[in-house]
């Protein structure tokens, strides 16, 4: 009788390589707060949406739960399509982008509503080409990071040429009175290429001359100009430029340590303007008080450190293009919760920012959602990286493809 050991079959002793890598954290985290958004959409909304159709008092959440599914389904597709392919396209995309921000300024094709032309009709559906333009412009600036990494760190006009991509961008989107979405634009990209290694002195050049231009366009614009005056104080015209934000103060106010109630606001029955929208956290903090007030906040800040994780680790395997794209989102999610919150909280001026994953807004949760699987992406190439056997190929391989 034989006295030799037993070896068991190769399956036994290790589990085969999954063909894609997810990283559950990050999507978890947006999990949560699509649910918990969907919540206050349909608390928020209900009231207006009886209004307009008695039968039907949930028909906003019915779209946003359509849009949810749609954007998990493109979610899902971008995380099986190479980063390298959006690298080769990021400049045909930034120019397809411009063309249809200059297409919603021409009436007739533009559509027009509450004072602002930033939607496109596209078969009886109308799209926010903003949303689109930031994700574009934003993959062109990581591109261009990578391309140009040695001349962002000496020479200022590299800096100046991708600066004036993203004024150009953020004039188009002035033109659409969507001041809001061009200094979240911009402030993402020029923190881009800081990151790609712009030095100090030549990024406070950078962003004094945005701030110049930032103060001019509020300046030279009577209906911004009453924004500022109503934030700096509100309670002097409680009735009209500062009506917003008074309204919103009070909703906070009222929500106290655990809240009022679900569904039991008050300033979302027509007191609270754009309650299911701009002004979503504000109708959250009455419902769910101080409680559901830091459940939101933390929620959105462990999803952004958990992205600019994702970011970091793409960039400690050589995989730049991709860490950029997963940095650039990071921080995007960051300054627009950052700015919305701030909003409601009478921190900032208003802007017509949503809440991003909560807030009700086709176009926004759309790109939101594929953008994230583009982050999704990344957090597989890196896995993929990190276990292939032969590392170095594929670096080299990613080198080559941003030359």
């Amino acid at each position: 009788m034989s006295t030799a050991a037993y070896t068991p079959p190769p399956a036994l002793l290790s589990l085969p390589e999954p063909r894609v890598h997810v990283d559950y954290i990050a999507l978890t985290l947006v999990a949560c707060l699509l649910l918990l958004g969907m919540v206050m959409v349909g608390s928020a909304s209900v009231s207006l949406a009886s209004s307009q159709a008695a039968d039907h008092p949930f028909a906003f959440l019915q779209n946003q739960l359509i849009t949810a599914t749609a954007g998990c389904a493109l979610c899902a597709v971008m995380l099986f399509i190479p980063l390298d392919r959006w690298q080769r396209a990021s400049g045909p995309l930034m120019l397809f982008a411009g063309l249809l921000l200059l297409l919603v300024l021409i009436p007739g094709i533009g559509y027009k509503a509450k004072g602002a032309r930033r939607w496109l009709h596209i078969w009886k559906v109308s799209f926010q080409v903003s949303e689109f333009a930031r994700m574009a412009v934003l993959l062109f600036v990581a591109d261009f990071a990578v391309r140009r990494e040695a001349l962002i760190r000496t020479d200022v006009k590299a800096l100046g040429k991708a600066l004036l991509v993203l004024l150009v961008f953020a004039g188009l989107l002035l033109l659409q009175h969507d001041m809001g979405a061009g200094v979240v634009l911009v402030m993402t990209g020029l923190a881009l290429l800081f990151l790609a290694g712009a030095p100090w002195p030549w990024m406070a050049l950078l962003l004094s001359v945005v701030s110049v231009l930032g103060a001019l366009a509020v300046w030279l614009a009577p209906y911004r100009m009453a924004r500022v005056v109503g934030f700096l104080d509100p309670w002097a015209d409680p009735q009209d430029k500062g009506y917003q934000l008074v309204q919103s103060l009070i909703a906070i106010g009222r929500g106290d340590w655990f809240g009022v109630g679900l569904g039991a606001s008050v300033q979302k029955l027509f007191y609270l303007p754009e309650a299911h929208t701009d002004f979503l956290f504000a109708v959250l903090a009455e419902e769910l008080g101080l409680v559901g007030v830091v459940l939101t906040l933390a929620l959105f800040m462990a999803l952004t450190w958990r992205v600019l994780q994702i970011a970091r680790n793409a960039a400690a395997e050589g995989l730049k293009f991709p860490s950029y794209v997963a940095a650039g989102f990071g921080i995007w999610l960051g300054v627009q919760a950052l700015i919305n919150i701030g909003v409601n909280t009478g921190v900032l001026p208003t802007k017509g920012l949503t809440l991003p994953f909560m807030s009700y807004g086709r176009s926004s949760l759309l790109m939101t959602l594929v953008w994230f699987g583009l982050v999704l992406r990344v957090h597989h190439e890196t896995a993929s990286e990190q276990r292939s056997p032969a590392p170095g190929a594929r670096r080299r391989a990613a080198t080559g493809s941003a030359s």
